[in-house]
């Protein structure tokens, strides 16, 4: 069992001690996505730390999108929620790269990825994403990655 999951089992147990609802429900909710992903496909496997920290950063960009969409459709209640669900799954995540660090990171991979124009965006893709290691959602670098190739 990867040490991520049996740390979400911990802290879940905590939580259910400590009657932190919210804290709770977000990390069950969090351990049936990477149950579901374990199983998920023609075979059940164990999943490894970094598979774990994919679906929960897949399972925070969820709450992400929830949250601006409950925000821009005036139900701040609701989205406070999603927010408070996104700062629990965020203390697993790795820290996310600030703009100049990421900009930084990409230049170098797509440098050294050999790509020169757009038409070499998904090599530049593949350069970026291996060397930003799940520290910066796909979007921002899929922005930069074009700004680079662009000029």
């Amino acid at each position: 069992m990867s040490t991520l999951k049996e740390q979400l089992k911990a802290d879940l147990t905590a939580a259910m001690r400590e009657r932190d609802q919210v804290r709770a429900g977000t990390i069950r909710m969090a351990l049936t996505a990477v149950t579901n992903e374990e199983v998920a496909g023609k075979e059940q496997r164990e999943l490894t730390d970094d598979d774990v920290l994919k679906v929960l950063a897949k399972e925070a960009k969820k709450r992400r999108e929830s949250a601006d969409a409950y925000q821009s459709a005036g139900r701040i209640e609701l989205a406070e929620v999603e927010q408070a669900e996104l700062a629990v799954l965020e203390t697993y995540l790795p820290k996310q790269l600030d703009d100049a660090e990421l900009e930084t990171i990409v230049r170098e991979a797509v440098t050294a990825s050999g790509a020169t124009g757009m038409p070499q965006m998904g090599l530049a893709m593949k350069a970026a994403n291996a060397a930003v290691a799940g520290r910066a959602e796909g979007g921002r670098v899929a922005a930069i990655v074009r700004k680079v190739l662009a000029g």
